[in-house]
């Protein structure tokens, strides 16, 4: 019988970085434990993961998609059909705000209209066929979408109420039924997250740092002006992160519809990418791509928990100690403590160790998988 519960726990040390930026372009931080930490954000992470080339790649076709504009996508389909544009915008507005409440052009500007040409008048009207927030759809739906888009045409005349029922409370596109999807018009047809990701935070306290950097004109001789033809300034810092993932097995399988073996394989590259994959943010500045240094993976129908509270007092540097070893050491003691008060917290564990050169990140996949 396998385990309800996979729990994650990852040791990611990064160089100087800015992986992850707030509004004024500095890395996230959070404090905890009195001392201001690195952060990078849970929808960082997701985001890195499911759209990196390897998870891509493992789940080739069942993928889906995130976005406002599904609406332009059939109008374009309509039109190359030969759909007026009158009706291509009726259409396609009902097919669109099946999965939310649609943008709508003010008074003002819908009166504004009249004043445009045919072309711009169109190219306006357009907007009205954005959803409001952005909408996960699932591979199934979109295929849906595109196939009544096709109905449609062929008999040139809307889609019915019966056909506008697209939305699917299963899924097939298993970064949904990972990450879940919330859609406020359609509540029954919301998915609840199988996988839960904590914000990555630095075992020790952070100086955010200034980089003051120039750049040169190739061409300038240096005749008349010795001068930098850019200057700039950019924040990073560097550390050593702890990040938490925990998935619910069973409620990922019933997302997608019982597929027990879609299950398996979206762990196995869910977890590969959480190994391995490092955000995107300044990577061109930087080039701060990393592997977990250590990973303890945990199975169970335990009540899951995190061990940060492990780094609640930070871990700092003394000299003749080692800042990685001394992480893992403050982790594993956590997860003691935890076992000694509570009972075991799960049924098995495999742990990757790189500076012992412990376990394998194949081993790794076929336990989180089993």
């Amino acid at each position: 019988m396998m385990s309800r519960f996979i729990q994650l726990h990852l040791l990611t040390a990064y160089p100087p970085a800015n992986l992850n930026r707030d509004d004024m372009g500095s890395p996230k931080t959070a404090k905890m434990g009195g001392y201001e930490r690195l952060r990078v954000s849970s929808q960082c992470l997701k985001r890195s993961w499911r759209t990196s080339d390897a998870f891509q790649a493992a789940m080739a076709g069942h993928i889906g998609k995130r976005t406002k504009e599904m609406g332009l996508k059939v109008y374009e389909i309509l039109r190359k059909k030969d759909v007026t544009h009158k009706d291509a915008i009726a259409w396609s507005k009902s097919i669109a705000g099946v999965f939310g409440k649609l943008k709508e052009l003010s008074k003002k500007e819908k009166d504004g209209l009249k004043d445009l040409d045919k072309k711009d008048r169109e190219k306006k009207e357009l907007v009205e066929l954005e959803i409001e927030q952005l909408a996960f759809f699932d591979t199934g739906e979109e295929q849906g979408i595109i196939d009544l888009a096709n109905t449609i045409v062929k008999r040139t005349e809307g889609p019915t109420d019966q056909e506008l029922e697209l939305l699917r409370d299963r899924m097939q596109a298993v970064d949904i039924a990972l990450f879940g999807r919330m859609l406020a018009s359609k509540p029954s047809y919301s998915i609840e997250a199988a996988c839960q990701v904590a914000h990555s935070i630095s075992v020790h306290p952070v100086v955010i740092e200034d980089d003051y950097f120039t750049a040169v004109d190739d061409l300038n001789n240096g005749l008349e002006d010795m001068g930098a033809a850019h200057i700039g300034e950019t924040r990073f810092a560097a550390g050593l992160f702890y990040s938490y993932v925990c998935i619910n097995r069973d409620l990922l399988i019933e997302n997608l519809g019982g597929d027990k073996a879609l299950a398996a394989k979206a762990i196995r590259a869910l977890v590969e990418a959480a190994v391995k994959v490092a955000p995107e943010g300044k990577q061109n500045s930087f080039a701060s791509r990393a592997y977990a240094s250590y990973v303890l993976s945990e199975k169970g129908d335990q009540q899951p928990r995190s061990l940060s509270v492990a780094y609640l007092k930070p871990i700092n540097h003394r000299e003749n100690e080692n800042f990685i070893s001394d992480s893992i050491k403050a982790l594993v003691e956590q997860k003691d403590c935890f076992d000694s008060v509570y009972g075991k917290c799960a049924d098995g564990r495999y742990e990757i160790n790189v500076p012992k050169k412990e376990g394998t990140l194949a081993d790794l996949l076929d336990f989180v998988s089993q």
